[in-house]
């Protein structure tokens, strides 16, 4: 284990193994880097979750060599508002793409991270840091058994690790409670995408391999209920609130659940800085967290191959400032307005109107379709 380094970047998940992997394709020495999580990597890898990954954020993968080996594309995406009849339709050959983005496994991601990570470059897990110092020339971690790594710069990626210090302060409880599974139907349709809109709030489903990611989003009364039903009951609810747009629902995976915020503020100082979910926790509407991640992984992998000064984090900050606030304006609106009164409401009707209306205002849609893909640039 090093004693001094120049980087080390603290949490190992997908921002976090994409930073070290960047900071080495821009010729950043292996050797000077340390990666510091407190899950074991067979664990990371197991991770069955279901993750959205934009065209650009395939973009980004790709030229480090990792892009996981199983990745559906998302080729079209349909987006509607229960109870109105307004609806738009988001297609990839509009934009001569051969996808939107793509959906895989969490544990797909991080393993092939994990392949091309270069020889020589610290992986130390399982780690838990429990106190930073900062001094003038660096910052000290220190490890649960008494160890102390010091570096040039700490990278805070993802996780809680720091929570208590990250004096975040744009916070928002939405509320509402994310349940997450995979889903079967009859009548899938490849490459299609679904976010549909209800009163409690948005419903998505993503095409992977033969069936759907699902993720929707209810109030924490909904949650209760709808986790204490049987898989039959289950996905009768499901299927009366989604319709029969991919024929009728037969099978569930197992069931998780989470509630939902906003936690936007990062935080810097002269040795350390925030990015992935360290900086920002959003909402999943449109899943724009892991991606808005992985671009600042990009973008600070680029600064600090050409200084590791406290310059450089600060710049950082104000260069991220645009996509960043962009981001968690757009999934903060529809996470609010969207689920803002009852099915049916003259309010709502107006809204799911204004999905229609995209058809006919092709710059409209074009800017939302960029953001999704690209993010803010």
């Amino acid at each position: 284990m090093p004693t001094r380094v120049d980087i080390a970047i603290v949490g190992g998940g997908p921002v976090g193994l994409s930073l070290a992997a960047m900071l080495v394709a821009q010729g950043i020495d292996p050797n000077k880097i340390a990666l510091l999580d407190a899950k074991p990597l067979t664990l990371a890898a197991a991770d069955p979750r279901s993750i959205a990954l934009s065209y650009g954020s395939h973009e980004l993968l790709s030229k480090i060599s990792a892009w996981p080996t199983v990745a559906t594309p998302i080729t079209q995406i349909h987006v509607s508002r229960r109870g109105s009849f307004g609806r738009t339709l988001i297609e990839s050959e509009d934009y001569k793409l051969p996808a939107l983005g793509y959906v895989c496994r969490y544990g797909d991601l991080v393993h092939a991270l994990n392949a091309c990570m270069a020889i020589g470059l610290h992986s130390i897990r399982p780690a838990t840091v429990i106190r930073l110092q900062p001094r003038d020339d660096c910052a000290v971690l220190t490890l649960s058994d008494d160890i102390e790594v010091s570096a040039s710069v700490v990278v805070h990626s993802e996780g809680g690790v720091f929570s208590e210090q990250s004096a975040k302060t744009q916070y928002r409880d939405y509320t509402q409670v994310a349940i997450t599974s995979t889903i079967h139907a009859t009548a899938p349709s490849a490459g299609r995408a679904y976010e549909r809109f209800t009163s409690e709030g948005p419903l998505a489903l993503l095409p992977q391999t033969d069936g759907y990611a699902m993720v929707w989003c209810v109030s924490p009364i909904t949650s209760k209920r709808l986790l204490a039903l049987d898989d039959n009951d289950f996905l009768a609810e499901l299927q009366r609130v989604f319709g029969q747009r991919v024929g009728t629902f037969t099978r569930i995976g197992p069931r998780h659940h989470y509630p939902l915020g906003l936690n936007a503020a990062p935080h810097t100082t002269a040795r350390t800085v925030a990015i992935g979910n360290a900086a920002q926790t959003l909402h999943p509407v449109a899943g724009q967290g892991l991606n808005l991640g992985l671009r600042d992984a990009a973008v600070l992998s680029k600064m600090l191959a050409r200084d590791l000064s406290a310059d450089t984090l600060t710049a950082f900050e104000r260069q991220r400032q645009g996509d960043r606030s962009t981001t968690v304006r757009i999934t903060d609106l529809m996470a609010r307005v969207f689920a803002n009164d009852s099915d049916g409401s003259v309010s709502q009707r107006l809204l799911g109107l204004s999905l229609g209306a995209l058809d006919f205002v092709p710059p409209a849609k074009r800017l939302l379709a960029e953001q999704m893909m690209y993010g803010w640039r």
